[in-house]
């Protein structure tokens, strides 16, 4: 078995044993708070309309919110790497062979399997709760897969970069903040048509707002794509963008991680420690 096999399945283990212990004990009350929110709120919803009426405001945003928690992996998976950083858990990993490797497998795998559970957790019940969705055809379930693989594996590779930029694990909670701010205007509460023209376009170069697009033209009947811009679902364009952020953050990616992984240092660690030590005293 060759070292790359190796660490590969060691990390593969080590992301579903990290993720098991998310999901299960005391750990999981905090897992399940933003998905049992994000329902009540869905809830409240539900029989309130946009447009002419036809469409119920619960059903406009209950995909949107399906692509809010693919994005919210990004989130997760830069939080993790700095704390890890900070903490020193990466630099142990450096210290094994084949360990960064594992390691960084590890994360990914823990990542994504969250974000799917997510998706269950808050797509059934959601999809329950609401009405007016369209008929889930093949061509439908086709457009979702590509929608949630694209927004995955651009989300996580993004996270990576980010994890591998951002000095500590407090300085990533400014980024949880600003992620936010991006749903915000992303058309994911509420129609972005509704937004001045100058949001829109801030939204239109971020990932969160195609993932919606792309989530709403997979549960969304034809009629609700007059709320959008141009009328349209623009299948292609949310193709297109997806891709282009996949591809360029999983270019990217690789060669930061090896960065921060050759500057990690015992001292480094230490002084990041006496740093958060400095701030609590």
């Amino acid at each position: 078995m060759t070292p790359t096999t190796t660490a590969l399945r060691s990390g593969l283990r080590r992301g579903v044993i990290e993720f098991r212990q998310d999901f299960t004990g005391a750990a999981l009350i905090g897992q399940l708070f933003w998905p049992v929110l994000t329902l009540a709120s869905l809830f409240l919803l539900r029989d309130r309309t946009v447009g002419d009426g036809s469409v119920s405001l619960g059903t406009m945003v209950y995909p949107g919110l399906i692509g809010m928690f693919v994005f919210f992996g990004m989130v997760a998976l830069t939080q993790r790497l700095s704390a890890d950083r900070e903490d020193g858990t990466l630099l142990r990993a450096k210290a094994t062979p084949g360990g960064i490797r594992a390691y960084l497998v590890g994360r990914f795998v823990t990542t994504a399997l969250t974000v799917v559970a997510y998706l269950v957790i808050v797509g059934v019940p959601g999809a329950l709760t609401v009405t007016g969705l369209a008929l889930l055809t093949p061509d439908r379930l086709l457009t979702l897969a590509w929608v949630l693989t694209l927004g995955i594996v651009a989300t996580l590779t993004l996270g990576a970069v980010l994890g591998s930029l951002i000095p500590s694990a407090r300085a990533s909670s400014y980024i949880a903040l600003l992620v936010m701010g991006l749903v915000a205007i992303s058309g994911i509460f509420y129609p972005i048509t509704a937004l001045p023209g100058w949001l829109q376009g801030i939204a239109q170069a971020l990932p969160v707002y195609w993932l919606g697009l792309g989530t709403r033209a997979a549960l969304l009947p034809e009629s609700a794509a007059v709320l959008e811009i141009v009328g349209s679902w623009r299948t292609g364009e949310t193709a297109i963008v997806l891709a282009a952020w996949s591809v360029v953050a999983t270019l990217l990616a690789p060669a930061l991680l090896r960065t921060m992984t050759r500057k990690e240092s015992g001292s480094r660690v230490a002084e990041r420690r006496d740093k958060a030590l400095q701030r609590l005293g």
